[in-house]
Order: C-alpha cells, then structure tokens, then sequence
C-alpha cells in the first residue's frame, strides 16, 4: 500500500479522473490518504480522517511512508483554527494560505513538515472554541457542493468541519452521519450542538445542520445562515416557507 499527504492549502476530491468531474469533497493541507489507484495525471485515494473515496491530481500531493502513515493514524495533528492561516513554505520562499481545519502534520516547534517539504507557520494557529463559535465563524460562507472551507462549503462539510474543529469526527456525508451518536426523541428535548437532518420527498436524507437550541439551526443552504426551526422542519424567513422537512435529531456519543 502505497499513501499521500496533501501539501496544498486544498485540492478538490472529484468522482471520476477528469477536471470536470463532480467535486465531492476536498483535501485539507495534512491531510493523509491511501492511494488505491494509479492513474496518468489522477490517483484514486481513500482519505484518512473519514475513509472517503475519489480521485485527486497527480501533481496536488507528495508521497508519504507507511511508518509516517501508521504515525498520524495513532496520534491527532494539531489544527489551524483561524480562517486563514499563513504558511511560508521555505524551499521556494513563497506563502501557503491553509484554511480552518489544516492538520499540521509533524509540527515541531513551528514548523510543519510534510513529506520532504516544510513549512514555517506564521502566527497564531488560534485555539479551540465550543460548538457555537466555531459554527457562526461560519457564517455567510457560500454554499459549495463538496466544499470543506470558509470560501465554500456545503451543509455534511460544514457540520464536519465544525465538528473536527472541536475534537470530534464526523463521516462525510449527511446520509452517514445520520448514522452516528444516538437519536433525540424530540425537538424539545434537543440541545446546543445536536444534529438536526432533513430527508426529501423519498425519504432519503439529504440535509443537516448544527442546532443552536431547540428553535435556531445553523446550516448551508446557499450560504451559512440561521434559520428557525419546528416540528416540520427550517422555516425560511427570507423565502417564508418551510425548506426543509426534519427527519430525525441526532445526538453524539462523546459530547
């Protein structure tokens, strides 16, 4: 088995080995996988943090040893908390702008080594906040299929990335982590950071979001927003309309 770390800020995770291929992830800058497949310019890989399949660029990687690997398996990177964290990449003198959730893969001191390269961090990584600040530091970012970033994010990234900021592992997409934690019997019952999801007309759930309290959700739809939330589901304010319609509260174990 051959693995990979990503020494980009990040790189699309597309479905099938072609630039116009659906994005249906990203990789984060640290961010490790296995690769499964060899292609001329692609590799296929499966990532590391949530066992995610599809296929990166040749040239947006560089290779990683399997006892480096097995490594950052057994004990957590440190992580960027900011939305921008510059990186000055010492081979060529140049700057890396890592976005929130950047593992800093074999950081000693302040410098992040990935691969053969390093990179010197510049200033503050920021620090951990709870499930709240983290979620609005979100806000008004614009809704992107796949998307894993404050510049564009989609509504399982979001909820994943808000939860790997605070030192907990989502799957990567919604119809998977509604699979995780334990169910909440009701909206009243529900609390700060319990995820809400939503399912459409066959049933199939294809939405969630980070409740605030048992009214307000936090999602992306279009863009990061609040909205209000019933029995039925979101309720739009700006479209005055349900959106959504509420398939079950999800709870996680290890809160």
């Amino acid at each position: 088995m051959e693995y990979g770390i990503c020494n980009l800020a990040v790189i699309p995770l597309r479905a099938e080995p072609n630039d116009r291929s659906e994005q249906v992830s990203q990789v984060l800058f640290g961010e490790a996988f296995e690769i499964i497949e060899w292609g001329e310019r692609w590799i296929k890989i499966i990532t590391e943090n949530d066992n995610y399949t599809g296929w990166i660029g040749r040239l947006q990687f560089v290779m990683l040893g399997h006892i480096a690997y097995k490594s950052l398996k057994r004990t957590k990177s440190p992580l960027t908390y900011r939305a921008v964290t510059q990186a000055w990449k010492i081979a060529d003198n140049s700057v890396v702008y890592l976005p929130a959730g950047s593992s800093l893969a074999f950081l000693e001191g302040t410098t992040c080594h990935i691969g053969t390269e390093r990179f010197e961090i510049i200033g503050e990584i920021g620090e951990r906040e709870d499930i709240a600040t983290t979620a609005k530091s979100f806000l008004n970012a614009p809704y992107l299929w796949g998307g894993r970033t404050h510049f564009g994010i989609d509504c399982s990234g979001f909820t994943q990335v808000v939860f790997k900021l605070n030192n907990i592992q989502l799957k990567r997409d919604a119809s998977q982590q509604v699979q995780e934690g334990v169910l909440v019997e009701s909206l009243s019952q529900a609390r700060l950071g319990d995820l809400a999801f939503f399912n459409n007309a066959e049933g199939r759930v294809t939405h969630v979001g980070i409740l605030l309290n048992d009214e307000h959700i936090i999602h992306a739809s279009g863009k990061v927003k609040i909205d209000t939330i019933d029995k039925d589901g979101i309720y739009s304010e700006e479209q005055k309309r349900h959106t959504h319609t509420l398939h079950s509260i999800r709870r996680l174990c290890d809160r």
